[in-house]
């Protein structure tokens, strides 16, 4: 896990190599062990290495094949790269390192841009192909990593985060209206290639793009995830065939050169992930929890459920308890770490676990992904036997405002057509399935998966150097789920095969309590300090001067925040302050 940066000149210009090292401390968090920059003809490559795998200086990137012609960066895992290399052995590729960098170039040299095809990992990528004056960049599959760009008339620059493009002077403060729509309806959520601002775009996942030394361009699509049911099983298999699965899954992101912990919440996703862990490391599992002071008679932690898990495995486990008065004042650090800014309460607990987490280990499991992948959520039920459109079941199930209200908070130049709306409206009309669940399903897993929950964990992970690996989105074991008969996926409250499948390996207990996440109470009714430091960010000379807000919008929120809350229990006065701040710490 790293993070990378890079350069690229179409104009037979040189690259100054100082504009690459400018990048390099906005990634420093995300590869705290090594860096590296190279600078080629036209174009120059940056890296911040989080050592896991090869842990020598054969690792080092930028990787550069002096045979092949070939130069890379690389940001991601790639769990199959010892069967992979094994491959290329095969066909005569000799290797100089124990590094899955080296199996990617090779890889791609052995078989084009179709490479990517057989991978199993997340990764980002950006290759140099010296012999065909080209370069290709590259997302896994599911956006696990992230990959950023922007341009001028002769450049075109890329990075792991926004805050490293930004370094270089690329990035213009103009908002994009649709990337706001986005941000105030569909719950934080701006899909690729959209960025909050106008001209910063993201790379879309499962998509390649090539780049000519001219500056032509390519974008193509080498995966997605389908919904047609190809077998008729019964419960039992369904249930033997995603055990089976995760715990393949699970194995594969075991592999490493250094301990692997797991991220403990006490609910079922978490819970089964530790007991398949378990199974693989008996003796030496590490696994942490987090918790917060209770809001009136909201509890902030779910220590008694991640207790049970603990001593059911024996895992040598921490619970790490946050008050408040250590809370507020990593509010602003966390909201600089994010790479777009991001509604949910729970990122602010991901950011400080993971500072906590890894002062032990840098890598740990996470069970994102499976309430997506299995449909967990309480709008899956209401999409499959509402009387209404399926879009407008979901819409009104999951996003944190109407149209209306998105043009009541905005400032009139910021008004548009309902994109968030017509945008849902367009997936769940799209062919591929006739099943309503699936129709919300695909949406989730290929659009709202990736820009929150996904995003959220890597950001604030990797903002203390800490990779997560996330067992639930393995894309063998998407494409199995997506298979399973939609009736079978909502049964027992939503993710019926998969609380079956953990029935064994679970206690019972755990799986069927009621739905939890990480609590954080203070960020949801925004009482005391914390409504004040609201009421200070949104009313700063920086906030007025902007004029993105209307001014009787956020007063109306400032007045009475916990009576203007989403349909999801999020304040809508927490969101306009994320943005306003973000937007600040971006130097805006």
């Amino acid at each position: 896990m790293c993070g990378i940066c890079g350069v690229i000149r179409f104009d037979n210009g040189n690259i100054d190599e100082r504009m690459v090292q400018r990048m390099l401390p906005a990634i420093e968090t995300r590869g705290p062990d090594d860096f590296g920059v190279y600078a080629g003809d036209g174009f120059g490559f940056g890296h911040r290495r989080l050592s896991i795998i090869d842990l020598s200086e054969n690792g080092h990137q930028p990787m550069i094949d002096q045979e092949l012609q070939l130069s890379i960066v690389y940001n991601g895992e790639i769990y199959n790269f010892q069967p992979l290399r094994e491959e290329l052995r095969q066909k005569g590729y000799t290797f100089h390192s124990s590094s899955d960098t080296e199996v990617l170039l090779k890889s791609y040299h052995a078989w084009g841009d179709d490479f990517v095809k057989r991978l199993n990992g997340m990764f980002a990528f950006c290759i140099h192909d010296k012999t065909r004056g080209r370069f290709l960049l590259g997302r896994d599959r599911l956006g696990i990593k992230p990959l950023y760009y922007a341009e001028d008339e002769h450049t075109f620059y890329f990075a792991s985060n926004m805050q490293a493009l930004h370094a270089t002077g690329v990035v213009h403060p103009e908002l994009s209206s649709e990337a706001l729509h986005y941000y105030l309806s569909f719950h934080a959520v701006v899909p690729a290639p959209y960025t909050i601002f106008k001209n910063v775009k993201k790379l879309e996942p499962g998509t390649t793009m090539s780049i000519s030394s001219m500056g032509e361009r390519k974008v193509s699509s080498y995966w997605d995830v389908k919904f047609e049911r190809r077998e008729t099983l019964s419960e039992e298999e369904w249930i033997e065939r995603v055990l089976g699965a995760l715990s393949t899954s699970v194995k594969r992101r075991m592999v490493s050169d250094v301990p692997v912990g797991s991220l403990l919440s006490g609910g079922l996703d978490s819970s089964l992930i530790t007991a398949l862990m378990a199974q693989c490391e008996p003796q030496s599992l590490y696994t942490y929890s987090i918790g917060f002071e209770d809001v009136g008679k909201e509890e902030g932690n779910e220590f008694y459920y991640s207790d049970i898990i603990a001593k059911e495995f024996g895992t040598k486990h921490q619970k790490i308890f946050i008050d408040s008065r250590r809370l507020l004042p990593n509010i602003e650090k966390a909201i600089a770490s994010m790479s777009e800014p991001m509604v949910s309460h729970d990122t602010v607990a991901f950011y400080l676990l993971s500072q906590e987490v890894s002062q032990e280990t840098k890598v740990v499991l996470s069970g994102q992904g499976a309430d997506e992948v299995f449909a967990g959520y309480h709008w899956y039920p209401k999409v499959m036997n509402g009387t209404r459109d399926t879009a407008v079941e979901y819409k009104e199930a999951f996003f944190d405002r109407t149209h209306e209200e998105v043009l009541e908070i905005l400032n009139t130049r910021y008004h548009g057509p309902d994109i968030s709306g017509q945008f849902v409206t367009q997936h769940f009309m799209a062919p591929g399935t006739d099943e309503p669940v699936d129709k919300a399903l695909r949406l989730d897993t290929r659009i709202m998966l990736i820009d929150d929950p996904v995003k959220r964990v890597d950001n604030m992970t990797m903002a203390w150097g800490l990779e997560a690996r996330v067992p639930f989105l393995d894309y063998e074991l998407v494409e199995l789920a997506a298979s399973i008969p939609p009736e079978l996926k909502i049964a027992s409250g939503g993710k019926h095969i998969l609380k079956k499948a953990a029935e064994r390996v679970v206690p019972h207990e755990v799986i069927y309590r009621e739905k939890g996440y990480f609590p954080v109470p203070a960020l949801k009714y925004l009482r005391d300090e914390y409504l004040d430091f609201a009421h200070d960010i949104l009313n700063t000379d920086k906030a007025k001067n902007r004029g993105l807000y209307n001014p009787a919008y956020v007063t109306k929120l400032l007045e009475a925040p916990e009576e203007h809350m989403t349909v999801l229990g999020g304040s809508k006065l927490w969101q306009l302050t994320v943005l306003e701040l973000w937007l600040q710490h971006m130097g805006c």
